[in-house]
C-alpha cells in the first residue's frame, strides 16, 4: 500500500459468520439466518476495496453484535493507514449495525470521511421526513434522493443524512385475469444514509452501494481459501488457520497487482477494485492445479509445463519475460 502511494483508501467494515457443527471452543448461539441455534465465531473485518484485501480481523464468538468492540477496531484500523499514508483521506462504510452516536462521534473525531446505513425501524419519526418530502433528486434510472440535517432526540446534534428511494416492482395480490404472466405495478423502497461526505447525492449513494463488493470477497475466500472452515476444537488452532487463509487471499492479490499498471480510474465512484483480479479458485484451476516437471538441464533449475493457451498467458503476468523459452 506504502508503495501505491493512494491518496484515498476506502475502509468497509463487517462481520461474517462462521458456523461450527461442534463445540468449537469460543463459539457460542447468535444470529444464523440460515441454520438458527447452530454455534458460531463471528468475526469482524475491515477490507480495502481498491485493493481486494483484508487489512485486519477481530475475532468474536457467535453471541455478539455486529458493532461489539467495533469503536477500538475502527481507530486501530485508521492509525494502520494512516502511519502508512499519513497524508490520505481515509473513508470508512459500514451498514445500519454500526449506526449509534458514539460510532459516528469516534468517526467524526478520527477525522474520516463516511456514510453508515440508517436502520428505519428504529426512528419512526424518520418516516415523516421521507412522507413529507415532495421534490426528490434523481440518482440514476433506479434511484432518486434528497439531504437533510436531522438528529435523533438523544443526540446532541444534528448530522447530514440522505434519504434514498429506489423503484421496486410490487407483486398484485388477488385473483388475475391474465394467466400468461403476473402484473406488477411500481413500488418504492427507502433507505436512508448518515454521512459527513460533501459530495452530491449521486456521487454518495454509488459510492455507498460500492459496499456490496465486500460481500463478494467475503463469497471468494469462503470458496478459495475456505475461509469459514474450521478445523479443530480449540480456539486458537481456528483463529490461526482463519488468519492463515487470509493471508493466502492477500498474497494472491498481491502477486497480481504487483508491478502492474491499475485498469480502472483511482477515484471509481464505487470504490472497486484498481486492477481485474482472478479468484483463487480460477488460479487453483488454471495454474496451481496443472501438472509440471522441475529438470537441470546444463544446471538451470527449468519447470516444463503443457503448452496451454490461458496457462502461459497467466504465467507471463506474473513472472518476467525473460524466465520464458
Amino acid at each position: 500500500m506504502r508503495e501505491l502511494n493512494l491518496k484515498r483508501v476506502t475502509l468497509d467494515f463487517d462481520g461474517s459468520i462462521t458456523p461450527t457443527s461442534g463445540h468449537a471452543e469460543g463459539s457460542a448461539v447468535g444470529f444464523n439466518p440460515k441454520k438458527k441455534g447452530q454455534r458460531s465465531y463471528y468475526p469482524l473485518f475491515v477490507t480495502i476495496p481498491q485493493l481486494d484485501q483484508v487489512l485486519s480481523m477481530l475475532h468474536r464468538s457467535g453471541n455478539v453484535h455486529d458493532s461489539n468492540k467495533a469503536e477500538e477496531f475502527i481507530a486501530h484500523a485508521v492509525k494502520l493507514v494512516r502511519e502508512v499514508l499519513p497524508h490520505a483521506i481515509i473513508e470508512i462504510r459500514a451498514d445500519s449495525a454500526f449506526y449509534s452516536d458514539r460510532i459516528i462521534t469516534l468517526l467524526e473525531q478520527l477525522q474520516v470521511e463516511f456514510t453508515i446505513s440508517v436502520p428505519f425501524e428504529r426512528y419512526a419519526n424518520l418516516k415523516g421526513v421521507v412522507e413529507g418530502r415532495k421534490r426528490w433528486k434523481r440518482v440514476n434510472s433506479e434511484f432518486s434522493g434528497f439531504s437533510k440535517r436531522w438528529k435523533a432526540n438523544s443526540w446532541k446534534g444534528k448530522r447530514q443524512f440522505m434519504f434514498i428511494k429506489k423503484k421496486t416492482k410490487m407483486q398484485r395480490k388477488g385473483p388475475l385475469q391474465l394467466d400468461l404472466f403476473i402484473p406488477h405495478e411500481e413500488g418504492f423502497e427507502f433507505k436512508a444514509i448518515v454521512t459527513n461526505k460533501k459530495e452530491s447525492i449521486p456521487s454518495v449513494v454509488l459510492y455507498h452501494h460500492g459496499r456490496g463488493s465486500q460481500e463478494k470477497m467475503f463469497g471468494e475466500m469462503k470458496n478459495g481459501t475456505r475461509i469459514d472452515y474450521l478445523p479443530c476444537r480449540k480456539e486458537a488452532g481456528n483463529r490461526v488457520y482463519m488468519l492463515c487463509n487470509i493471508l493466502a487471499h492477500n498474497l494472491n492479490r498481491e502477486l497480481q497487482i504487483r508491478d502492474v499498471e491499475p485498469q480502472r480510474e483511482v477515484e471509481n465512484e464505487k470504490r472497486a477494485c484498481l486492477w481485474i483480479v482472478e479468484s483463487l479458485s480460477t488460479l487453483r484451476k488454471n495454474v496451481i492445479a496443472k501438472a509440471g516437471r522441475l529438470t537441470r538441464p546444463g544446471g538451470v533449475l527449468t519447470l516444463t509445463v503443457p503448452s496451454s493457451g490461458v496457462l502461459t498467458a497467466t504465467l507471463r503476468r506474473f513472472l518476467p519475460a525473460e524466465v520464458f523459452s
